[in-house]
């Protein structure tokens, strides 16, 4: 038997998504610029990772002021750091064993954390309490979902766990449930509604699993990945109801919910507590959130929680002993999500800074989500919905038969060829939709918008020039009758770059697509 026969199947069965082909693709192309190709532009832009830092966010100084100091301690007396930001600085210190971030925590986190998120979730929630016991740090919430999902999962020669997951999902949660045997059960959101959560839809998915899989949770993202929509609080309700009919566990992503715009981001938790007894004593509730996501963006520091309601205590104490093979979370991360649930007040010396840096950052992100809407609803064959939080759009792509025909040929997914030729003729790294679930003949991007203003004006340039000569060699495709209506929309959004073709692009000649 050879080594490889003897990897496990499951692993052996994992393929590399899209997401991170394309990644790879652009990193060869920047290597390539760097060793001097000639290429139409400098270098790559990425919208595709939705990692802020990297694409040049600058990070919160409170936060990193705060860490600063607890990685070296002298500068507690350095009084040209503000004086709140060594008294917290000392006081976290004084919750690390030794005095020290480099010693370890207790597996769930440090208490003196878990405290501060209790709290801050017990604020978020106008009152409804939450208690440390309940919080679990680990390093990212994807590490505590995937316990969660390690909790539920079956035995071998058992009928599989099922959990009901959003079409379109985050691209890691597929692969997540197949790791552990567990069957993903599709609900499709509907997107001519924003990507509403219809009800009807969860009622069929689950019918449809039946005599298949054993169902055991539903996950839901609130506000979604990847689509921005945001769940009001009768949709919320409804979804409650129906995990307390079916008896599912309710796993709640809401790692964006610092990011709403044009909406209001309420908990499942407030509306499962301030609902009847008989659902707030009894549904199994889960939720996640994460000092990568939304504002504060600090995916290297590897951080986030969940709180447990309603789980049974004999079940959750596994989720301890699960964490305990990761030893701990992170200590600077989980330094760091302490600043993040508690901030500093008004009357504090970072208040005004800190403030100002939230505020400008929710700002931008709420500026970007409507101009890349606006932009991208104008372009021919692309529609987009418009985004109540997160920090993605994910917009519909009509493709002209022959690039669907060619992306069979070459044994890709279309969207996926789109974004391949996007970045090598643009140099634009975009997200394919293939790879968050979907249907047949329906292609979508994956855009990023917490980028700062003129890196998004610059992913828009190149999306717009690439595209527009994409549709301009099939005047019928997706409403437009005229090639006078493509120059006319050419010169309208891309006037600088009209007349751009990049050297040696040949996919999309017409000559070459006639064939």
């Amino acid at each position: 038997m050879s080594l490889l026969q003897q990897v496990n199947p499951r692993v052996r069965g994992m393929r590399v998504s899209p997401h991170t082909a394309l990644q790879g693709l652009a990193a060869r192309i920047t290597q390539e610029i760097s060793q001097g190709a000639q290429t139409s532009f400098k270098e790559v832009i990425d919208v595709i990772s939705g990692d802020p830092h990297r694409a040049g966010v600058k990070s919160i100084s409170f936060v990193r002021q705060v860490l600063a100091v607890c990685l070296c301690p002298h500068l507690l007396k350095d009084t040209s750091l503000p004086l709140d930001v060594r008294l917290r600085a000392q006081s976290l210190l004084d919750s690390c064993d030794g005095g020290s971030v480099g010693a370890y925590t207790p597996s769930a986190g440090l208490l003196r954390v878990r405290q501060s998120i209790a709290e801050f979730i017990t604020r978020r929630d106008a009152g409804v309490p939450s208690y440390s016991k309940d919080v679990y740090i680990s390093t990212g919430s994807q590490v505590a979902l995937m316990l969660l999902v390690k909790l539920l999962a079956g035995e071998e020669g058992e009928t599989p766990t099922g959990v009901l997951t959003p079409v379109p999902s985050p691209h890691t949660l597929p692969g997540l449930l197949d790791q552990e045997g567990v069957t993903l059960v599709s609900y499709r959101l509907t997107e001519e509604r924003g990507w509403a959560l219809e009800l009807n839809e969860l009622h069929r998915a689950l019918k449809a699993s039946r005599g298949h899989c054993n169902p055991r949770a539903i996950y839901i993202s609130n506000p979604g990945i990847p689509t921005g929509h945001v769940q009001d609080r009768k949709s919320i309700e409804e979804v409650i109801r129906f995990a307390a009919a079916e008896r599912l566990v309710l796993l709640v992503d809401e790692v964006y919910q610092d990011s709403v715009f044009g909406s209001e981001f309420v908990s499942y938790k407030r509306v499962l507590f301030e609902m009847d007894k008989v659902y707030s004593d009894s549904v199994e509730l889960v939720s996640f959130h994460s000092l990568s996501s939304g504002s504060m963006g600090e995916g290297g520091l590897r951080a986030g929680f969940m709180e447990a309601v309603n789980m049974d205590p004999e079940v959750m104490h596994y989720v301890d002993v699960m964490l305990c093979f990761d030893i701990s979370a992170p200590v600077t991360g989980q330094l760091a999500l302490d600043l993040m649930v508690d901030p500093p007040k008004p009357g504090d010396a970072s208040y005004d800074t800190y403030t100002q840096e939230i505020l400008s950052a929710r700002a931008t992100l709420s500026h970007n989500a409507q101009r890349a809407s606006q932009f991208l609803n104008g372009l021919p064959g692309i529609s987009c919905q418009p985004a109540m939080g997160g920090i993605y759009l994910y917009p519909s792509l009509c493709l002209p038969i022959v690039i669907v025909e060619q992306a069979e040929m070459l044994g890709v997914e279309p969207d996926v060829l789109y974004c391949q030729r996007l970045l090598k003729e643009e140099g634009l790294l975009i997200g394919a939709g293939c790879h968050h679930g979907g249907a047949t003949n329906s292609y979508h991007l994956r855009l990023c918008v917490l980028v700062p203003p003129d890196t998004l004006e610059e992913a828009l340039t190149r999306l717009g020039s690439f595209h527009l000569r994409l549709v301009g060699r099939f005047v019928h495709c997706n409403g437009v009758k005229d090639r006078d209506e493509h120059v006319n929309l050419r010169e309208k959004i891309c006037p600088t770059r009209r007349n751009h073709v990049p050297p040696g692009s040949t996919m999309f000649a017409e000559e070459t697509l006639q064939k």
